[in-house]
C-alpha cells in the first residue's frame, strides 16, 4: 500500500486526497498507547507531497459501529486524524461534505445530534450561495456548485445486486441483503441527506467492492435530486486481489471518474519468482570468472 500510494502521489500529483474510513483495523480496541502508533504508521506509510491535502473520514474499524462507541474513541480519532462528524471543504466552487456514517443513526444521541446541526448549517450555506430566498443564514460560497459527499458507508440500497462492474461483490454475495446502518445508511438518513445536500455525487467505500449507482430522489413535487455514487473498492490486498483507488478530475460543472487499478498479487508474486531466477542464472552463467587473484594464496602449493 505505501508504494502504491507513493507511486500514485508521483504519478498524479493530487491537489485533495479522501481517505473514506477504515485507516486501522483495530481502532475500537486499541490503548491509546497504541492508537498513536497507529496514527503515527497511517502518515508514515500514506505521506502526502507538498502542496497536496489529505482528508480522512472515519470507518467503523476506526471507532467501531454506532452504539459501541464512547466519547473517548470518537473524539481520539477526530483529534489526531482531523476529522470531525461533518465537514465542508471547498477548492475553486467544487464543495465536498465529509460525513461520520456513524453518526447518522438518527437516534438523538449526542455524536448524531452534533452531525445533524453542522449538515443543516451546511445546508442553510448552500441554499444561500445558489440565490435560494428560503435561506437563513449571511454566509455565501464564492462559487456555488453541488457538493460531493465523502463517506464510509454506501447510501441506502437493499443488496449490491444493482452493482454490474467487474470489480463488484462476487455472486452469489451480490444478492445478500444489506442491513440498514451496519451495511449501508439507513433509507431515512439517505433521503435526509440528499434532500439538505442535494449532492452532484457521492462517494462511499465499507463494502470493498466496486458499484455505481445512478440515483433519482424527488424530494418535493416540483424537484428532482438525480446524482450517481461510487462506491470505491479496497485499497489493501487483504481484503481483494485487484486492489483500486479512484482518480476524480472535477470543476463546478461536471465530474469525471477514472478507476484505477493496482498489480494483482499473484502478478507480484510471480514477478518476484522470476526475477530471481534471472539474477541467479546471471549470476551462474554471466558473472564475472574467478581468477587466482580473487583468493588471498597462502604458501601452501596450489
Amino acid at each position: 500500500m505505501h508504494r502504491a500510494f507513493q507511486t500514485a502521489m508521483t504519478i498524479h500529483q493530487p491537489e485533495l486526497v479522501f481517505v473514506l474510513g477504515d485507516l486501522f483495523d483495530e481502532g475500537k480496541w486499541c490503548s491509546q498507547h497504541e492508537f498513536n502508533d497507529y496514527v503515527q504508521r497511517f502518515f508514515k506509510l500514506f505521506e502526502v507531497p507538498e502542496g497536496t491535502i489529505m482528508y480522512s473520514v472515519v470507518g467503523n474499524h476506526d471507532i467501531g459501529f454506532h452504539y459501541s462507541i464512547t466519547p473517548q474513541l470518537a473524539n481520539r480519532f477526530e483529534k489526531q486524524l482531523n476529522s470531525p462528524p461533518v465537514r465542508l471543504i471547498s477548492l475553486r466552487g467544487n464543495h465536498f461534505v465529509l460525513i461520520n456514517s456513524m453518526a447518522m443513526e438518527g437516534d438523538g444521541c449526542s455524536l448524531c445530534s452534533r452531525a445533524v446541526a453542522e449538515i443543516d448549517k451546511i445546508a442553510d450555506i448552500l441554499k444561500c450561495s445558489s440565490g435560494s430566498p428560503l435561506c437563513k443564514s449571511q454566509t455565501k460560497l464564492e462559487l456555488y456548485s453541488r457538493p460531493i459527499v465523502m463517506q464510509h458507508y454506501p447510501l441506502y440500497r437493499e443488496s449490491d445486486s444493482v452493482c454490474t462492474e467487474p470489480d463488484a461483490a462476487p455472486l452469489p454475495q451480490r444478492r445478500n441483503l444489506f442491513e440498514q446502518r451496519r451495511d449501508c445508511l439507513s433509507r431515512e438518513s439517505t433521503e435526509y441527506l440528499v434532500e439538505s445536500l442535494r449532492p452532484r455525487a457521492a462517494f462511499g467505500a465499507h463494502t470493498h467492492h466496486s458499484c455505481l449507482v445512478r440515483h433519482s430522489f424527488a424530494p418535493t413535487r416540483h424537484h428532482k435530486v438525480e446524482f450517481v455514487e461510487y462506491t470505491v473498492p479496497s485499497f489493501s490486498w487483504r481484503n481483494r486481489l485487484d486492489p483500486k483507488y479512484y482518480l476524480l478530475t472535477l470543476s463546478p460543472d461536471e465530474v469525471k471518474v477514472a478507476k484505477c487499478g493496482m498489480p494483482r498479487e499473484r502478478t507480484m508474486q510471480v514477478t518476484a519468482i522470476a526475477m530471481l531466477l534471472a539474477l541467479l542464472i546471471y549470476a551462474k552463467y554471466c558473472g564475472p570468472r574467478p581468477t587466482a587473484s580473487n583468493y588471498k594464496l597462502s604458501g601452501k602449493k596450489v
